[in-house]
């Protein structure tokens, strides 16, 4: 038979044989990693019995095919690591990532450095091996692999932020270790003096180095996707193509680290690429994403495994004893950092406290898998590394490797067990108690409604109205026993639901296509610190967040500057834009939360809670409607366009939907969806660019709106609205402070500023028409109030100068402003001395 029939008849009879692992597993509750382990070995052994024998037949030539594939180092590697990083990295929620970002690169690269070091040590005192040799045994022992802990985790549903901590801690070790593992093997093979400076900057090196490739190549993967929006085929193709080019630039053009290009590639895809990638894709992409993850996983295992009857075939009593030492340094270091180190880093501020119940599961779960197996067989490739050192460091970390699995892995679950950490806390329970009541009182009643549609007998539909009658009594009794939630707790509880809930509508928004995607981003932001705000500081934080949340952005302001300072008039067109549509979208999702809170949360949380978080959500929604409403008196025809614009987006998603629904019943064939779906894109298309808002100011026309001005002839405004320079005041802005030289003096076009007299109760509000600033021109002194913008204000500023030879030209002006003056320093008539 042909070799390359023998190679896919091994491949294709090792993911058979995967397929039947996760039912086996899930049913003697083992992890699947432990069981892939143990299969793997258990196949290496019979291959070497009896690969090689005479015999015919599929069963025969497969063992054939195992014995003869080139499991080499590098096909590991390049073949099935990225693959394995790439997905381990896409399903982290890279927001909590950063929440425990200290304790993860505490874990992930001190205790690397810790755990060679306590390794190579401990080894050479009961070996006449290089010191050299000892830490490249270290280096590879030091690399966890999270894939055996995570599925117990899942499985037992422990903690969100304990699964975070070991997954960031396994995607960022692994690139400290290999980074590590290279240069001691340069040291090893005499191709490097070493040295720990050489060391430190050689890890500093290809960290940076790697996570500026992989940034760089997933910003770029973000934004070549966009054309390829609503191609699923294509778009999911390009995450797996950026997999493999981010690996393979880095490692080989950049000369960084790989492990860290891939990890950071899929990051910036698990951040950014939701609102990049069409929504329609992105739920396709995870699935495709978990089925490749498994397929690496299970044949990476399989494969190094298979070799270890091999490996460890001359293992002796002395081998064994090694093993143990390996073992007990390597949880001894990790022990240091997690009971020593850790500690102290939460104790300086750096990080949260990590509980002693989760240091001691992170201390057992620290098992070691692929990469350390993949590591091993690499030295025992290298033609470089003397045979005696290869064999010491391959059967030295297959026995820790499997050392790691079969008596941690499999007594993992039972720890978690021990310390209560698969339990919900008396909260969780309560909520859990409240959630499941809420629903079962719902399905009683749709069951009901089920069974008359289907005309089932009475009987039978009575005796299942009654089993959920019994469950919902026995809930209400449960809810009787347990510890009653304090009302600050419902309403962190209510709160935290209800930000989680507002990010999930405008996502969902967005996938209707209502919402664009620079919005999105945007809101999902604000919505993340918002939810941190409410976990650190409850009702407080949310309410701290209320103006912030819509407040204006410091590139608002950037754009504001240049458009006042230089005539730039394109930035602040732009932010204005994505203003009007950030305070519509905002508007839209809080009344929709305004329901939700009615007709879900009171019934869950109680009408007390429920009503104290409808205030709080109107008291946002007050805000929004003022912020729209300053806007849309300023731009009434552009929130004309920007409303069309939403309405037209939303029709066309529902005109694809029903178009696709015609098709799906044979009324139209699919070359007319096609033509239709491309017409549908061009309207999309257009739909898509942001219309443009006209801030660029007549600075003429403005000059007549001012009264003082309006009876001018047409040429006398020509030359006033020579001297005069338009400006945009966004709300809240300080146009004039106290204290100030005076060197303009301004006129309101449009709009309405208040002005902060010291000593007055209230400020003075000046409108339309009116003008401040010109008691610092006309006395030559500093200003003495501060002046604000009330809405968006068009203002026109005279500079001193240009004051001075105005007034000197027109004796009318002249004397109108200095009469003003006069009243507003009168101090029984106290109107805005404003200088």
């Amino acid at each position: 038979m042909h070799d390359i029939v023998i190679q896919v008849l091994g491949v294709a009879g090792l993911l058979a044989l995967v397929s039947f692992l996760p039912p086996l597993a899930a049913r003697f509750q083992l992890p699947f990693t432990v069981l892939l382990a143990a299969v793997g070995v258990a196949l290496g052994a019979v291959i070497q019995a009896f690969a090689g024998a005479a015999g015919t037949g599929p069963f025969h030539d497969f063992l054939n095919s195992l014995a003869d594939l080139d499991v080499s180092s590098e096909i590991l590697l390049h073949i099935f690591l990225p693959i394995l990083l790439f997905e381990t990295a896409l399903a982290v929620d890279v927001r909590r990532l950063f929440d425990d970002i200290g304790p993860i690169l505490l874990m992930a690269v001190v205790a690397v450095f810790v755990c060679t070091f306590a390794v190579g040590y401990a080894v050479s005192l009961f070996t006449t091996l290089s010191l050299v040799s000892c830490l490249l045994l270290g280096a590879i022992a030091a690399s966890t692999d999270p894939a055996a802990v995570i599925g117990v985790f899942r499985d037992l549903g422990a903690p969100k932020r304990l699964t975070t901590l070991v997954e960031g801690e396994s995607l960022l070790n692994d690139a400290a270790a290999i980074a590590l593992f290279t240069l001691l093997l340069g040291m090893l093979t005499r191709k490097s003096d070493g040295g720990a400076l050489e060391a430190s900057l050689e890890f500093l090196r290809d960290f940076v180095g790697g996570v500026v490739t992989g940034y760089l190549c997933g910003r770029a993967v973000c934004t070549l996707v966009e054309p390829m929006r609503d191609q699923p085929m294509a778009e999911i193709t390009l995450t797996v193509a950026l997999a493999y080019l981010s690996y393979v630039l880095a490692e080989h053009y950049v000369g960084a680290s790989g492990v860290v290009a891939v990890v950071t590639s899929a990051l910036v895809i698990a951040s950014v690429g939701r609102t990049r990638i069409s929504p329609a894709t992105w739920g396709a992409l995870e699935h495709v994403w978990q089925q490749l993850g498994f397929w690496a996983n299970s044949l990476i295992f399989l494969l190094t495994a298979i070799l270890v009857p091999r490996l460890l075939g001359k293992a002796g009593w002395e081998e064994v004893g090694l093993v143990l030492v390996v073992t007990v340094a390597a949880f001894a270091a990790r022990a240091l950092v997690l009971f020593g180190l850790l500690p102290l880093l939460s104790w300086v501020g750096l990080a949260q406290r990590v509980s002693h119940s989760y240091k001691a599961v992170m201390l057992w779960g620290g098992l070691r898998g692929a990469v350390s197996l993949t590591l091993a067989l690499a030295v025992t490739e290298n033609v470089r590394v003397p045979e005696r050192v290869q064999g010491f460091v391959a059967v030295l970390v297959t026995g820790f490797v499997f050392v790691t699995l079969f008596v941690n892995g499999a007594t993992l679950r039972s720890l978690i067990h021990v310390l209560g950490l698969n339990k919900l806390t008396p909260v969780e329970r309560a909520m859990r108690n409240r959630a499941l009541a809420l629903s079962m009182d719902s399905i009683r009643d749709r069951v009901a409604v089920v069974a008359r549609t289907y005309e089932v007998d009475a009987a039978v539909t009575d005796v299942m109205v009654a089993r959920y009658e019994e469950r919902l009594q026995a809930m209400d009794r449960e809810r009787q026993e347990e510890a009653p939630l304090s009302d600050e707790d419902r309403v962190t509880i209510g709160l935290a639901i209800l930000v989680s809930r507002e990010e999930e509508l405008y996502y969902a928004h967005f996938s209707e296509g209502v919402v664009s995607r620079g919005v999105m981003e945007m809101l999902a932001g604000r919505t993340n610190r918002l939810l941190d705000a409410v976990k650190a500081q409850g009702r407080d934080g949310y309410r701290a967040f209320e103006e912030p949340f819509i407040a204006f952005s410091p590139w608002m302001r950037v754009a504001s500057f240049l458009q006042r300072r230089f005539g730039i008039h394109h930035p602040l067109a732009r932010r204005l834009s994505m203003r009007f549509e950030v305070l519509v979208a905002v508007r839209t999702v809080l009344r929709e939360l305004l329901a939700f809170t009615r007709d879900k949360l009171a019934r869950m949380l109680g009408e007390d809670v429920a009503f104290e978080l409808e205030g709080m959500l109107v008291g946002r929604l007050g805000i929004v409607e003022q912020a729209l409403s300053a806007l849309k008196l300023q731009y009434p025809d552009y929130a004309v366009v920007l409303q069309s614009r939403y309405v037209g987006r939303a029709a066309i998603r529902l005109e694809l939907a029903d178009y696709r629904t015609l098709q799906a019943e044979s009324i139209i064939s699919q070359e007319v969806l096609t033509d239709l779906e491309r017409e549908l894109e061009e309207r999309r298309k257009v739909l898509e660019r942001l219309p443009r808002l006209d801030v660029r100011f007549d600075v003429a026309e403005l000059v007549r709106r001012v009264p003082l001005f309006a009876g001018l002839p047409a040429e006398r405004v020509a030359v006033i609205a020579t001297l005069l320079r338009a400006r945009l005041a966004l709300p809240g802005e300080t146009v004039v402070r106290k204290g100030e030289r005076g060197d303009a003096m301004y006129f309101i076009a449009s709009g309405a500023v208040e002005v902060l007299v010291p000593n007055l109760a209230e400020p003075v509000k000046l409108g339309t028409g009116d003008f401040f600033g010109e008691m610092a021109l006309l006395t030559r002194q500093r200003r003495n109030a501060d002046v604000r913008s009330l809405g968006y204000c068009q203002l026109l500023s005279l500079d001193e100068k240009d004051f001075r030879r105005l007034v000197q030209k027109d004796g009318d002006l002249r004397t109108h402003i200095q009469a003003v003056a006069e009243a507003r320093r009168q101090p029984a008539k106290p109107v805005a001395a404003v200088g």
